[in-house]
C-alpha cells in the first residue's frame, strides 16, 4: 500500500485559551509519534492552502460571516461556550481544508492507495447553519461535496469513530442518500446527538456506546451495524472522521478503547475500501486530547494503513 500523510505546517495558528483541550501540542504529539522509522514508508507532503469560498458547499453564508465577524485583530474570539477564533485560525482552516482536499486528490487519481490528514482545527461538530465544538467549519464534509463536484465520485461513505457525535456531519448530509454517514459514539455525551432512531433518509447509521464501553463491544457493534450498512452502500470514496478519544486515557469521555482497537477498526474499513472502491480511503483527524492516547491511535491508525498491520506495541488484544 501506499499511504500518503499530509501534515499541516501552520496548526498553530489558530490560537485556544490556555488549558483547553484543542491545541496544537496534539498535532505535535502526533507527529512524534509518526516520526518513528516504522513510519519511513509513509509518502508526506505539508498541506496546501485551500479555498474557504467552498465552505459554502456545505454551511449557509452566515457560518463564514459569523468567523469574521468574531475573529480578533488580536487575541481569541468565542463563538461558544467551546469554541474560540483568532486572527488566523482561518489560515489554519484553509489549510485543513487544503490537506483533505490533497488527500482526496491523490486518492482518487491513483498516487496513493490511502492518506491521512494531520491538522486542525477539528470540523465534525460545524453543522450547516452553526461552528459549535470546537470545530469552525466542516472540513471532511466540504471534502465529500468536493470529490462528488470534481471527480465523479457519486457515492461517498464518511465512518466517524471519534467518541463524540459528528452533529454537524449528520446535519449535513441527513436527506442526501448519496453520502452514507456512520458514527460510533458515547452516549450520553456532547453534543447529546446521534441516537440509534435518527438514520437520515435510510443514510445514516448511529451506534451510541454506554460510558466504560471497551474494544470487544466495538467489534461486535461495527461488525452488526456498520461495517455491514458500509458494504451495502457500495461507496466510491471512504472518508474517515478520525478521533482518537473513545481511548481509555482521553480526558473528555470515558470509552476504554486501546491502539489494538483503532488498528482492527482501521483495518476492517481498509477490507471495504479494497472490495468496494479500489482502496480509496481518506482519513483526518478529529478529537483525540490525551496526548499520550492520541499518539497510541494514531500510530495504530497509521501502521494499519502503511502495512496492513497493527504493529507490536498494539498487540493488546
Amino acid at each position: 500500500m501506499t499511504t500518503l500523510l499530509i501534515s499541516q505546517t501552520n496548526g498553530a495558528a489558530h490560537l485556544t485559551p490556555k488549558g483547553h483541550a484543542e491545541r496544537q501540542e496534539r498535532l505535535e504529539a502526533a507527529a512524534k509519534a509518526l516520526s518513528h522509522p516504522r513510519f519511513a514508508g509513509l509518502v508526506r507532503e505539508a498541506a496546501p492552502g485551500g479555498d474557504l469560498e467552498l465552505a459554502e458547499l456545505v454551511h449557509s453564508p452566515k457560518v463564514m460571516g459569523t468567523i469574521r465577524d468574531i475573529r480578533p485583530a488580536e487575541g481569541i474570539g468565542q463563538i461558544d461556550a467551546d469554541t474560540f477564533v483568532s486572527g488566523k485560525s482561518l489560515d489554519a482552516s484553509a489549510t485543513a481544508l487544503g490537506g483533505v482536499l490533497r488527500a482526496v486528490e491523490a486518492v482518487v487519481l491513483g498516487e496513493a492507495d490511502n492518506a491521512f490528514v494531520l491538522s486542525r482545527p477539528p470540523g465534525h461538530h460545524a453543522e450547516r447553519e452553526r461552528s459549535m465544538g470546537f470545530c469552525l467549519v466542516n472540513t471532511i464534509a466540504i471534502a465529500a461535496r468536493q470529490a462528488q463536484r470534481l471527480y465523479g465520485a457519486e457515492r461517498i461513505a464518511i465512518i466517524d469513530f471519534d467518541v463524540h457525535h459528528g452533529n454537524g456531519t449528520q446535519d449535513i448530509f441527513a436527506d442526501d442518500p448519496s453520502v452514507f454517514y456512520a458514527s460510533s459514539h458515547q452516549m450520553p455525551l456532547y453534543p447529546w446527538t446521534g441516537a440509534p432512531h435518527e438514520t437520515g433518509v435510510g443514510n445514516i447509521v448511529n451506534v451510541a456506546l454506554d460510558a466504560g464501553t471497551g474494544g470487544a463491544e466495538m467489534r461486535a457493534a461495527y461488525k452488526e451495524r456498520i461495517l455491514p450498512a458500509l458494504d451495502n452502500f457500495a461507496p466510491d470514496l471512504i472518508l474517515v472522521s478520525a478521533g482518537f478519544d473513545a481511548e481509555r486515557r482521553d480526558p473528555l469521555a470515558q470509552l476504554e478503547w486501546v491502539g489494538s482497537d483503532y488498528a482492527w477498526l482501521t483495518g476492517k474499513l481498509m477490507d471495504i475500501a479494497a472490495k468496494r472502491c479500489s482502496n480509496r480511503l481518506v482519513s483526518m483527524l478529529e478529537g483525540g486530547y490525551d496526548l499520550g492516547g492520541l499518539a497510541s491511535g494514531v500510530s495504530a491508525h497509521v501502521g494499519m494503513l502503511l502495512t496492513g498491520e497493527a504493529g507490536p506495541e498494539h498487540n493488546e488484544h
